[in-house]
C-alpha cells in the first residue's frame, strides 16, 4: 500500500464577485479532482490551531501530524532545519524576505508601503547577491554585527537570519505577504527593544538597496525592485515527533520551499528538491511528480508541496491561482495515480489546501479547508461531489489537521 499527500498551498479561497460570487476551485476546470473526491471522502478540517495566525508553517505542521500547540515555535527554525543547519542555543531566526516598498524614498520610512512580500518573485541568483551585497556593506555590516546578525541567502525571495542571543519575547513582527498594498507603519517591528534593533536594520537596507544596480536594472525592464528587507516568523528552535514511529511508513516530501523540506528533515523524512520547481505557478509539475512516483518505489509515503496557488493569490493573479490548480489535479494527480495504477499499487491518497488565501486581499485565512481521500481499493460510490469547499461542508468535519494522518493511514 502506497500513502500520498498533495498539498495545493493556499488554493482554497472564499466566494469572488468576479467569478458571480463562486470560489476559484468551483470555477476551475479539474476533472480528476472532482472524479477522485465523488469517489472518495470529501469533508472540512481545520489546519489553523485557534489563537494561531494563518500560516502554511502551523497548518502543515498539523497536517504531518504535528500539533502546533506543542511543538511551533516559529517558522523560520523549520526552515533553518532545511538545510542541516542547527540553530546554536541563545540564538533566534527570522525569515528575510526581500520585498518592494513603494513610496516616496525621503519620505519616513512609516510610510512606505508594500507593494510586494516576493520584491516581484526576484529570482534567486539577483535575490542571493543582493542580500550578500547588503550584508557586505560597511554600513550595514557594522549595525548587523552589532547585532549578532548573520544571513543565510536562500535561492528565493525567501532568505533567513540568524542573530546570535536575539531577544524575541514580545516581539511582533508581521507577515508582509498579509498586507500587501498597506502602509508598512503599523506592521513594523514593536514590542521590545530588539525590535528597535531590527527597524533599524531595515531602514538602512531600504536606503541601501534602493538603487543598487541591479534594482535599477530590474525597475528600466518593468520589474519592481527588491529595495527592502523584512524580518518575520521568529523562532527560537524546533523539535518535531518522528513520522515513521507514528505512522510505520518512510518516504519524503518533494517542494520548492524551505519550510516543507524543514519539517521533512524534522520528522524524519526525505527532503527532495527539483532543479527546475520555481515555487510559483510556472512551476515543473512533470518533474515533480516524477519526483513523488521515485520515491515511491522505495519508500510507502511520499508528499507532494504545490506552492503555486499561494504566491499567485498573493500577486493578485486569479488566472494563474486558477491554472496552479488545474495543473495539480491533471498534471499532477491524473498521472501520478495513473502510474500508480499501472505498476499495481494499491494507493491512499490525501489531496487538501493548506489554509486559505484569499484574492480579495492576498492574505491567509484561517477557516476550514476542504480535503479528499481516495482509495485506490473502493469500489463502492463516496461523496458523489467535486472538490469545493461548499461540497465539503456536506461531508465529515475534522476539528484539527492532525487527524489527518491518522485517517489517511487508517486500514
Amino acid at each position: 500500500m502506497k500513502y500520498i499527500l498533495i498539498i495545493g498551498d493556499g488554493m482554497a479561497d472564499d466566494p469572488l464577485p468576479e467569478l458571480g460570487g463562486r470560489t476559484p476551485l468551483e470555477v476551475c476546470d479539474k476533472p480528476f479532482f472532482d472524479s477522485l473526491s465523488e469517489r472518495g471522502v470529501l469533508g472540512l478540517v481545520q489546519t489553523i490551531p485557534e489563537g494561531f495566525p494563518p500560516g502554511s508553517d502551523t497548518a502543515i505542521m498539523s497536517i504531518f501530524g504535528c500539533d502546533p500547540v506543542k511543538y511551533f515555535s516559529g517558522r523560520a527554525p523549520l526552515e533553518l532545519a532545511a538545510s542541516g543547519e542547527a540553530l546554536p542555543e541563545g540564538a533566534a531566526c527570522y525569515r528575510c524576505n526581500m520585498v518592494t516598498l513603494g513610496g516616496d524614498e525621503v519620505e519616513p520610512f512609516a510610510e512606505r508601503t508594500m507593494i510586494s512580500h516576493s520584491a516581484g518573485s526576484i529570482e534567486g541568483d539577483e535575490s542571493d547577491e543582493l542580500v550578500t551585497w547588503l550584508f557586505a556593506q560597511p554600513e550595514f555590516k557594522a549595525l548587523a554585527d552589532a547585532a549578532g546578525m548573520s544571513v543565510r541567502p536562500g535561492s528565493s525571495f525567501r532568505h533567513l537570519a540568524v542573530q546570535a542571543g536575539g531577544d524575541i519575547a514580545g516581539i511582533v513582527l508581521a507577515p508582509p505577504h498579509d498586507h500587501l498594498n498597506e502602509k508598512i507603519g503599523p506592521i513594523l517591528p514593536r514590542g521590545n527593544k530588539n525590535a528597535e534593533v531590527l527597524l533599524e536594520l531595515m531602514e538602512k537596507a531600504n536606503e541601501l538597496l534602493e538603487h543598487h544596480p541591479i534594482n535599477e536594472k530590474r525597475r528600466a525592464e518593468g520589474r519592481l525592485p527588491a529595495n527592502g528587507v523584512w524580518f518575520w516568523a521568529e523562532g527560537k528552535g524546533a523539535r518535531l515527533p518522528n513520522f515513521t514511529e507514528h505512522y510505520g511508513a518512510t518516504g519524503g516530501v518533494v517542494s520548492a520551499v524551505p519550510l516543507c523540506h524543514g519539517i521533512a528533515v524534522l520528522v524524519g523524512l526525505e527532503p527532495v528538491s527539483i532543479p527546475t520547481a520555481t515555487g510559483e505557478w510556472d512551476t515543473d509539475y512533470e518533474a515533480k511528480t516524477a519526483a513523488a512516483l521515485e520515491l515511491l518505489r522505495n519508500h510507502d509515503f511520499a508528499a507532494v508541496h504545490l506552492e503555486g496557488p499561494d504566491e499567485a493569490t498573493h500577486n493578485h493573479d486569479l488566472e494563474h491561482k486558477i491554472y496552479s490548480v488545474e495543473c495539480l489535479s491533471e498534471r499532477v494527480a491524473k498521472p501520478l495515480c495513473a502510474e500508480l495504477k499501472a505498476r499495481g499499487e494499491d494507493f491512499r491518497l490525501l489531496i487538501l489546501s493548506d489554509h486559505r488565501t484569499f484574492m480579495r486581499n492576498g492574505a491567509h485565512g484561517a477557516t476550514p479547508v476542504p480535503f479528499m481521500i481516495y482509495d485506490s481499493r473502493e469500489r463502492e460510490s463516496g461523496s458523489g461531489l467535486g472538490y469545493t469547499e461548499k461540497n465539503g461542508e456536506h461531508g465529515p468535519f475534522l476539528n484539527s489537521g492532525t487527524e489527518l494522518m491518522p485517517m489517511l493511514f487508517s486500514k
